[in-house]
Protein backbone atom coordinates (compact mmCIF):
# COMPACT_ATOMS: atom_id res chain seq x y z
CA UNK A 1 0.00 0.00 0.00
CA UNK A 2 1.77 3.15 -1.07
CA UNK A 3 -1.26 5.45 0.02
CA UNK A 4 0.17 8.99 1.07
CA UNK A 5 -1.58 12.43 0.61
CA UNK A 6 0.67 13.54 -1.77
CA UNK A 7 0.39 11.06 -3.75
CA UNK A 8 -3.40 10.93 -4.07
CA UNK A 9 -2.80 14.47 -5.23
CA UNK A 10 -0.82 13.74 -7.57
CA UNK A 11 -3.04 11.30 -9.14
CA UNK A 12 -6.52 13.13 -8.57
CA UNK A 13 -4.71 16.66 -10.00
CA UNK A 14 -5.66 18.73 -7.21
CA UNK A 15 -5.37 19.24 -3.11
CA UNK A 16 -7.43 17.01 -1.12
CA UNK A 17 -8.62 18.52 2.23
CA UNK A 18 -9.99 15.60 3.97
CA UNK A 19 -6.92 12.92 4.15
CA UNK A 20 -8.87 10.47 6.08
CA UNK A 21 -11.69 10.67 3.99
CA UNK A 22 -9.70 9.65 1.12
CA UNK A 23 -7.93 6.76 3.06
CA UNK A 24 -11.82 5.28 3.29
CA UNK A 25 -12.46 5.57 -0.17
CA UNK A 26 -9.19 3.48 -0.64
CA UNK A 27 -10.20 1.20 1.57
CA UNK A 28 -11.25 -2.12 0.44
CA UNK A 29 -13.56 -4.18 2.70
CA UNK A 30 -10.92 -7.43 3.14
CA UNK A 31 -8.62 -4.78 4.86
CA UNK A 32 -10.91 -4.88 7.82
CA UNK A 33 -10.92 -8.09 8.58
CA UNK A 34 -7.20 -8.13 9.16
CA UNK A 35 -6.62 -4.62 11.30
CA UNK A 36 -9.39 -5.11 14.32
CA UNK A 37 -8.15 -1.93 15.08
CA UNK A 38 -8.36 0.32 11.91
CA UNK A 39 -10.93 2.86 12.58
CA UNK A 40 -11.91 3.65 9.04
CA UNK A 41 -14.80 1.62 7.33
CA UNK A 42 -14.37 0.04 3.96
CA UNK A 43 -15.26 2.42 1.14
CA UNK A 44 -18.72 0.92 -0.20
CA UNK A 45 -20.80 3.64 1.13
CA UNK A 46 -18.57 6.47 -0.67
CA UNK A 47 -19.05 3.89 -3.90
CA UNK A 48 -22.90 3.67 -3.45
CA UNK A 49 -22.78 7.75 -3.44
CA UNK A 50 -20.43 8.10 -6.31
CA UNK A 51 -22.34 5.27 -9.07
CA UNK A 52 -25.48 7.90 -8.09
CA UNK A 53 -22.87 11.06 -8.49
CA UNK A 54 -21.72 9.28 -11.73
CA UNK A 55 -24.87 8.35 -13.40
CA UNK A 56 -25.98 12.31 -12.49
CA UNK A 57 -22.81 13.92 -14.28
CA UNK A 58 -22.45 11.23 -17.08
CA UNK A 59 -26.06 12.14 -18.13
CA UNK A 60 -26.51 15.36 -17.81
CA UNK A 61 -22.61 15.44 -20.45
CA UNK A 62 -24.39 12.97 -22.83
CA UNK A 63 -27.51 14.54 -22.67
CA UNK A 64 -26.08 18.06 -23.76
CA UNK A 65 -23.57 16.33 -26.00
CA UNK A 66 -25.37 14.43 -28.21
CA UNK A 67 -28.85 16.73 -28.49
CA UNK A 68 -30.46 14.71 -31.44
CA UNK A 69 -30.00 11.29 -29.50
CA UNK A 70 -32.70 9.22 -27.87
CA UNK A 71 -32.80 7.89 -24.83
CA UNK A 72 -31.70 4.43 -26.13
CA UNK A 73 -29.05 5.44 -28.00
CA UNK A 74 -28.02 7.78 -24.75
CA UNK A 75 -28.09 5.19 -22.61
CA UNK A 76 -25.93 2.50 -24.55
CA UNK A 77 -23.40 5.28 -24.49
CA UNK A 78 -23.44 5.27 -20.75
CA UNK A 79 -23.37 2.25 -20.41
CA UNK A 80 -20.48 1.77 -22.41
CA UNK A 81 -18.88 4.90 -19.88
CA UNK A 82 -19.39 3.84 -16.63
CA UNK A 83 -19.07 -0.54 -17.16
CA UNK A 84 -16.87 -2.73 -14.99
CA UNK A 85 -13.57 -2.54 -17.67
CA UNK A 86 -14.02 1.20 -18.25
CA UNK A 87 -13.83 2.61 -14.96
CA UNK A 88 -11.25 -0.21 -14.13
CA UNK A 89 -9.18 1.19 -17.07
CA UNK A 90 -8.95 4.96 -15.32
CA UNK A 91 -8.54 3.68 -12.24
CA UNK A 92 -5.54 1.66 -13.30
CA UNK A 93 -4.59 4.81 -15.21
CA UNK A 94 -4.49 7.31 -12.13
CA UNK A 95 -2.79 4.57 -10.37
CA UNK A 96 -5.85 4.00 -7.73
CA UNK A 97 -4.31 -0.20 -7.38
CA UNK A 98 -1.27 1.07 -5.79
CA UNK A 99 -2.96 2.96 -3.09
CA UNK A 100 -5.49 0.30 -2.14
CA UNK A 101 -5.64 -0.73 1.68
CA UNK A 102 -6.18 -4.45 0.98
CA UNK A 103 -5.64 -7.86 2.95
CA UNK A 104 -2.99 -10.14 2.45
CA UNK A 105 -4.90 -12.50 0.71
CA UNK A 106 -6.51 -10.41 -1.49
CA UNK A 107 -3.34 -8.36 -2.27
CA UNK A 108 -2.06 -12.07 -3.15
CA UNK A 109 -4.80 -12.84 -5.54
CA UNK A 110 -4.01 -9.80 -7.45
CA UNK A 111 -6.40 -7.47 -5.99
CA UNK A 112 -4.95 -4.23 -7.18
CA UNK A 113 -5.40 -5.01 -10.75
CA UNK A 114 -9.26 -6.67 -10.28
CA UNK A 115 -11.25 -5.20 -12.55
CA UNK A 116 -14.16 -4.98 -10.59
CA UNK A 117 -12.26 -3.79 -7.90
CA UNK A 118 -10.62 -0.92 -9.10
CA UNK A 119 -14.15 0.40 -10.77
CA UNK A 120 -15.62 -0.26 -6.91
CA UNK A 121 -12.70 2.33 -6.28
CA UNK A 122 -13.29 4.87 -9.10
CA UNK A 123 -16.63 5.46 -7.91
CA UNK A 124 -15.55 5.27 -4.22
CA UNK A 125 -13.19 8.32 -4.66
CA UNK A 126 -15.72 10.22 -6.48
CA UNK A 127 -17.88 10.05 -3.60
CA UNK A 128 -15.36 11.78 -1.98
CA UNK A 129 -14.70 14.13 -3.87
CA UNK A 130 -18.19 14.83 -4.05
CA UNK A 131 -18.70 15.19 -0.01
CA UNK A 132 -15.36 17.32 -0.02
CA UNK A 133 -15.74 19.73 -3.51
CA UNK A 134 -19.47 19.22 -4.57
CA UNK A 135 -21.22 18.56 -7.82
CA UNK A 136 -18.90 20.77 -9.92
CA UNK A 137 -15.26 19.41 -8.98
CA UNK A 138 -17.22 15.86 -10.00
CA UNK A 139 -18.02 17.31 -13.29
CA UNK A 140 -14.48 18.43 -13.73
CA UNK A 141 -12.70 15.42 -13.11
CA UNK A 142 -15.30 13.19 -14.48
CA UNK A 143 -15.19 15.23 -17.93
CA UNK A 144 -11.37 15.01 -17.45
CA UNK A 145 -10.59 11.03 -16.63
CA UNK A 146 -13.95 9.45 -18.12
CA UNK A 147 -16.28 11.27 -20.65
CA UNK A 148 -13.21 12.05 -22.65
CA UNK A 149 -13.87 8.66 -24.23
CA UNK A 150 -17.24 9.09 -25.81
CA UNK A 151 -15.77 10.25 -29.21
CA UNK A 152 -13.89 6.53 -29.86
CA UNK A 153 -16.44 4.91 -28.08
CA UNK A 154 -18.97 6.37 -30.52
CA UNK A 155 -16.91 6.21 -33.28
CA UNK A 156 -15.31 2.31 -32.72
CA UNK A 157 -19.31 1.53 -31.99
CA UNK A 158 -18.36 0.08 -28.52
CA UNK A 159 -21.29 1.03 -27.22
CA UNK A 160 -22.96 -1.87 -28.60
CA UNK A 161 -22.01 -4.70 -26.17
CA UNK A 162 -23.23 -7.76 -25.63
CA UNK A 163 -26.27 -7.10 -23.61
CA UNK A 164 -27.58 -4.34 -25.69
CA UNK A 165 -26.94 -6.58 -28.59
CA UNK A 166 -29.24 -9.59 -27.35
CA UNK A 167 -32.13 -7.42 -25.94
CA UNK A 168 -32.06 -6.05 -29.69
CA UNK A 169 -31.96 -8.94 -31.06
CA UNK A 170 -34.36 -10.91 -28.45
CA UNK A 171 -36.85 -7.82 -29.65
CA UNK A 172 -36.69 -8.44 -32.97
CA UNK A 173 -37.19 -12.11 -33.13
CA UNK A 174 -39.52 -12.64 -29.73
CA UNK A 175 -41.28 -9.52 -28.90
CA UNK A 176 -39.78 -9.63 -25.27
CA UNK A 177 -37.03 -8.27 -23.65
CA UNK A 178 -34.39 -10.79 -21.89
CA UNK A 179 -34.42 -11.70 -18.19
CA UNK A 180 -31.06 -12.20 -16.00
CA UNK A 181 -31.33 -14.72 -13.35
CA UNK A 182 -28.71 -15.18 -10.58
CA UNK A 183 -27.92 -19.15 -10.69
CA UNK A 184 -25.12 -19.35 -8.16
CA UNK A 185 -22.49 -17.70 -6.20
CA UNK A 186 -19.80 -18.57 -4.09
CA UNK A 187 -16.73 -16.75 -2.57
CA UNK A 188 -15.60 -14.84 0.35
CA UNK A 189 -17.22 -11.70 0.28
CA UNK A 190 -14.55 -9.39 -1.08
CA UNK A 191 -13.86 -11.82 -3.61
CA UNK A 192 -17.24 -13.07 -4.53
CA UNK A 193 -18.33 -15.17 -8.02
CA UNK A 194 -21.59 -15.26 -9.98
CA UNK A 195 -23.45 -17.81 -12.18
CA UNK A 196 -25.46 -15.56 -13.84
CA UNK A 197 -28.22 -17.18 -16.50
CA UNK A 198 -30.30 -15.05 -18.85
CA UNK A 199 -33.96 -16.51 -20.15
CA UNK A 200 -36.10 -15.92 -22.91
CA UNK A 201 -39.93 -16.51 -21.97
CA UNK A 202 -38.02 -18.57 -19.22
CA UNK A 203 -36.41 -20.78 -21.52
CA UNK A 204 -32.30 -20.86 -20.68
CA UNK A 205 -30.32 -18.97 -23.33
CA UNK A 206 -26.69 -18.68 -22.07
CA UNK A 207 -25.01 -18.65 -19.15
CA UNK A 208 -21.96 -16.46 -17.59
CA UNK A 209 -19.66 -16.79 -15.24
CA UNK A 210 -17.82 -13.58 -13.41
CA UNK A 211 -16.37 -11.46 -10.36
CA UNK A 212 -19.40 -8.95 -10.70
CA UNK A 213 -23.00 -9.61 -11.48
CA UNK A 214 -22.30 -7.25 -14.39
CA UNK A 215 -19.84 -9.21 -16.15
CA UNK A 216 -21.62 -12.42 -15.44
CA UNK A 217 -24.19 -11.50 -17.57
CA UNK A 218 -21.76 -10.32 -20.53
CA UNK A 219 -20.66 -13.25 -20.24
CA UNK A 220 -24.45 -14.80 -20.51
CA UNK A 221 -25.27 -12.81 -22.95
CA UNK A 222 -22.59 -13.54 -24.97
CA UNK A 223 -23.03 -17.13 -24.75
CA UNK A 224 -27.32 -16.33 -25.63
CA UNK A 225 -26.10 -14.34 -28.80
CA UNK A 226 -25.04 -17.73 -30.54
CA UNK A 227 -27.56 -19.24 -29.45
CA UNK A 228 -30.44 -17.36 -31.21
CA UNK A 229 -28.14 -16.98 -34.57
CA UNK A 230 -29.78 -20.25 -34.85
CA UNK A 231 -33.17 -19.64 -34.28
Amino acid sequence: MNFTKEKVEKALGFKIKDENLFRTAFTHRSYLNEHLNYKNPSNERLEFLGDAVLQLVSSEYLYNKFPESKEGVLTNYRAALVCTPSLAAEAKRLSYGEFLLLSVGEEASGGRDREYILANTFEAVLGAIYLEGGLDVCKTFVETNLLHKIDDIVANREYKDAKSTFQEEAQEKFGVTPAYRVLNTWGADHEKKFSIGVYINNGLYGKGEGNSKQKAEQEAALAALDKIKNV
